[in-house]
Parts: structure tokens; C-alpha cells; sequence
């Protein structure tokens, strides 16, 4: 039986975040503070940037107004801390998404700059930004002597 549209955005989404989770696992806590430039993100940051991301993202499936600029929540003091957070919504994020019906990916919600858009298209996003971010981690990783895993995590 071919699966749903539901059930390919989250074991896509999971297949990102899985990857990332064993990339986490991997970095030094020393290291936690790490940003490629000045201004950057920090391990850290990304970590509290990608998790609160999808947050936002089970808000606006509900009929959330999103806050703009995002409101960051409160920041993780250490890598386990990130760690935990990205793991927990990993898990919160794929139930979400393993629940949608296809009357769900097609209904239409508030999104970014006040205006409105399809279920599917915020999980096209949040896949995406996923995606964008998760590069940036890999040559951070690279740049302290980590070797990441393959991209995404299959099985």
C-alpha cells in the first residue's frame, strides 16, 4: 500500500532530524557554543533555532497566529539540554504530521507576514529551513574534528 502524503512528509522530516540527532550526539559539550563566524549560530543556537521552528510549526497547523519576529523560547545552557528539546519535538512534530488527513494538508491557515497558506506548504517549509540549517551544522561539525553521519537517517 503507498503511503500517504502525511506519513512521507514525517518520515522525511524524521529522516532530516534523526540524522541531526545523531550528529548532536556526536559533538564535544566543550564545543557548544561553536559558530562558524561572528554572529552566527552557535550549536546551541541552532539547536533551540531548529526545535523552536517546529514548535511554530504545530501552532500555525492548529490556527496559531505566529509571532513575528518569532519569540525564541528560553535558551538550553548545554548540549544534553539541546539535545532533549530536539528530540522532543522531533517526536511532537512526526505525531503531528503522522495524524494529518489529506483534507488537513490542504487546509489553509495563518502563516509568515499575516497571510494564509496550505498545511502542506508550512511542512514544505519546515522541511526546507530543516534542511538549510542542518548544512550549517554539518561544516560546523567538520570545522572541530567532527565527522558527521550520512545526510539523513534511513530506516
Amino acid at each position: 500500500m503507498p503511503l500517504s502524503a502525511s506519513e512521507i512528509y514525517a518520515r522525511t522530516f524524521e529522516s532530516h532530524r534523526g540524522a541531526l540527532l545523531d550528529l548532536y550526539a556526536q559533538l564535544p559539550d566543550e564545543q557548544a557554543n561553536f559558530s562558524a563566524w561572528e554572529g552566527g549560530m552557535s550549536f546551541l543556537g541552532l539547536a533551540d533555532h531548529l526545535a523552536g521552528s517546529s514548535e511554530r510549526l504545530l501552532g500555525m497547523m492548529t490556527g496559531q497566529m505566529p509571532a513575528m519576529p518569532p519569540q525564541p523560547g528560553p535558551a538550553s545552557a548545554t548540549l544534553q539540554e539541546a539535545r532533549d528539546r530536539l528530540a522532543s519535538t522531533t517526536g511532537q512534530a512526526a505525531q503531528a504530521m503522522h495524524s494529518l488527513s489529506e483534507a488537513d494538508l490542504s487546509r489553509r491557515v495563518p502563516a509568515f507576514g499575516g497571510r494564509e497558506m496550505p498545511v502542506s506548504a508550512l511542512l514544505d517549509a519546515l522541511i526546507a529551513h530543516e534542511a538549510h540549517h542542518k548544512g550549517q551544522v554539518w561544516m560546523m561539525a567538520r570545522m572541530v574534528g567532527v565527522k558527521p553521519p550520512m545526510f539523513v537517517k534511513m530506516g
